[in-house]
């Protein structure tokens, strides 16, 4: 069995996969935001919770808002801030007795949306996470890469592109800085604008222009509570063409096949990615960087 966790901003949800890669159980709960240790307390007894009810042990992976520095260990860049800084894995390794795999969350939507998902077939996916933060993950022939730093994907953190007087001043984010696309596109900085959709339409294709002009995907594939705007799949694609540098766009923007917290299914995979292990009959998700 595989016990996949995604641990967001507003909720967490835990999801376990039987022998056969079928889902066995799911359930969510709110996050115990801004405090760590109930988190870390909250993850714990959700493991607890799937193994008492299907009566057996199973392999634990965690998509989290951030990463783990390759230097310290400890989780970085995470838009739930109480997390930075914290030894996530070791506590929860410690709480569980037994290893975990963490990942970033936007990786593990990536890679569960490229095996077989809306981006199936594709040798270039890029995942997005609009939710509570923006994030993104890159998976090239069914791997993930996450990069030497930690951060490939993370193009919510980059300036929003071409500002217009309608952006402008600079909202400041969590990280430090002014004006990363996360301050405009995330959850939270809809409900403040939520009255000009006209204008996150234009925002997301501005943003999205940027990552097809460097990493020129098959497939953006949306995650997270934002995606689940109809519109977005009409109006960002039409829009999109005047900031792309090519004649035609054939990028396709696509809706998540296994819903906004597929994330939590190569959440699930990360043991097989991590330790060798072969995946599920009928699964291959193969190891990322």
């Amino acid at each position: 069995m595989r016990i996949g966790i995604d641990l967001g901003g507003t909720k967490i949800e835990a999801l376990a996969l039987d022998g056969a890669g079928h889902e066995a159980f799911r359930k969510r709960i709110s996050t115990p935001r801004g405090d760590y240790a109930a988190t870390v307390a909250a993850l714990a007894a959700l493991v607890a919770e799937v193994e008492t009810s299907l009566g057996e042990k199973g392999s634990v992976g965690v998509g989290i808002p951030g990463a783990l520095s390759r230097v310290s260990g400890l989780v970085k860049n995470a838009n739930s801030t109480w997390l930075n800084g914290r030894p996530l894995k070791q506590d929860l390794e410690n709480a569980l007795q037994r290893e975990i795999r963490i990942e970033n969350d936007a990786n593990c939507f990536a890679l569960s949306e490229a095996v077989d998902g809306a981006g199936s077939g594709a040798a270039v996916v890029f995942g997005v996470i609009l939710g509570t933060g923006v994030g993104g993950g890159i998976v090239f022939q069914k791997k993930f890469i996450s990069g030497p730093n930690a951060i490939a994907g993370e193009w919510g953190h980059n300036p929003l592109p071409l500002p217009t007087e309608s952006d402008l001043p600079l909202p400041p984010c969590y990280c430090g800085r002014k004006g990363c696309i996360e301050t405009y596109l995330s959850g939270p900085a809809f409900a403040r604008d939520h009255e000009n959709l006209d204008r996150y339409h234009e925002r997301l294709a501005r943003s999205l222009a940027g990552v097809i002009n460097i990493l020129d995907p098959e497939v953006i594939v949306l995650g997270g509570g934002m995606s689940n705007l109809p519109s977005l799949y009409a109006e960002v694609p039409r829009l999109w063409p005047r900031y792309v540098f090519s004649d035609h766009v054939a990028t396709r923007l696509a809706r998540p096949r296994h819903g906004d917290s597929s994330g939590v299914r190569g959440a699930a995979w990360l043991w097989d990615v991590s330790s060798g292990e072969q995946p599920p009959a009928g699964r291959s998700p193969p190891s990322g960087p």
